[in-house]
């Protein structure tokens, strides 16, 4: 069966174009919500979280194993980042922090970057685990 018709490699995409949806709505919150970001995390946020997964994707098409891990790394590394800022570290990135006003949005957005997060670096490394046998 051909990788572009593999449910796993479908599913990847699905998954990768709804966490940059997610992403913008996020952001759009942040900004909104007068959250700011240090030019560090602004350069993360930029290269892993939005450019990481999408690199990937376009790489997947001609190289299926660097691209799933160049996407299972982002997909991970965002987790991590969003987990950390969002709902560890006591700051204004935490959900419990940010204005009541846009509490929800931020908080809901963020749950589902992670949500997006996981599923994405489990399908990519499961693409990667596939590519090696065929």
């Amino acid at each position: 069966m051909s990788r572009h018709h593999r449910p796993s490699w479908n599913w990847l995409i699905a998954v990768i174009l709804v966490h940059l949806a997610v992403s913008i709505v996020h952001g759009a919150a942040h900004a909104e919500a007068h959250v700011p970001l240090s030019r560090a995390a602004n350069l993360f946020v930029v290269v892993v979280i939005l450019v990481g997964p999408l690199l990937g994707l376009a790489l997947a098409w001609r190289a299926e194993r660097i691209g799933g891990l160049l996407i299972a790394a982002a997909m991970a590394g965002s987790l991590v980042f969003g987990v950390v800022n969002h709902f560890v570290f006591v700051s204004p990135d935490h959900v419990a922090h940010v204005d009541t006003q846009w509490q929800p949005l931020f908080a809901a957005t963020a749950v589902l970057l992670a949500v997006t997060e996981a599923l994405g670096s489990g399908l990519a490394i499961r693409l990667v685990r596939e590519s090696r046998f065929s």
